[in-house]
């Protein structure tokens, strides 16, 4: 049997939100330890001795952010019966386009993009499990009959791709009106198909 890993302690703790709230205002692709340690009240010599290394506050970074990243999944899942999948998705988008959210969005954009290009670095798994949450998240808006279809899961993966896109080009862009607009006509499409489709 293994053993569970040691809590962390209270200056842990402490010192790995002062670094996620450093992280969502900079970033964490060029994170070098001393200029974090001098924002955050610490010492490099500290949080490697506290995360190991680079790469394990790093890690421990990604996984604070994806404790974010569930709580939002889970409100927009205490929303009610399940909405209907574009209407999720509309909803979902009205929470991605909220400026005061922009830190935490371009944070996922930038770990998401790095488990790409690094697999087996610290940033490994992070797009895979981010995308298993919303994908949950987007079944949950599905009827029964079609949630369990391949049909259905294709669906989704595309209302998926639709928020994804939209959500990376307001990042870089600004323009809500029009990637708002783009959105909607993608969405429209894709609940025509359905309706094509005869899903329910």
């Amino acid at each position: 049997m293994s053993e569970e890993p040691p809590s962390p302690s209270v200056r842990q703790v402490e010192l790995l939100e002062a670094a996620y709230r450093y992280a969502l205002e900079h970033g964490l692709a060029d994170l070098s330890l001393r200029p974090l340690a001098a924002a955050i009240g610490s010492s490099p010599r500290v949080l490697i001795y506290l995360f190991g290394s680079k790469d394990g506050l790093v890690k421990a970074l990604l996984a604070r952010a994806r404790v974010d990243e569930l709580a939002v999944l889970g409100s927009l899942g205490e929303a009610g019966p399940p909405a209907g999948l574009t209407t999720a998705a509309e909803q979902i988008w009205l929470w991605l386009r909220e400026p005061r959210h922009r830190p935490l969005l371009r944070l996922w954009a930038e770990a998401y993009t790095r488990s790409l290009i690094e697999p087996d670095g610290a940033w490994a798994g992070f797009a895979a499990s981010t995308v298993t949450d919303w994908l949950a998240l987007l079944a949950a808006h599905q009827p029964q009959p079609e949630r369990d279809t391949a049909q259905g899961a294709a669906v989704r993966t595309a209302v998926l791709a639709a928020l994804r896109g939209c959500l990376l080009d307001l990042l870089a862009t600004g323009d809500r009106d029009r990637v708002d607009a783009a959105l909607r006509h993608q969405l429209g499409l894709i609940e025509n198909d359905r309706s094509a489709r005869d899903l329910p």
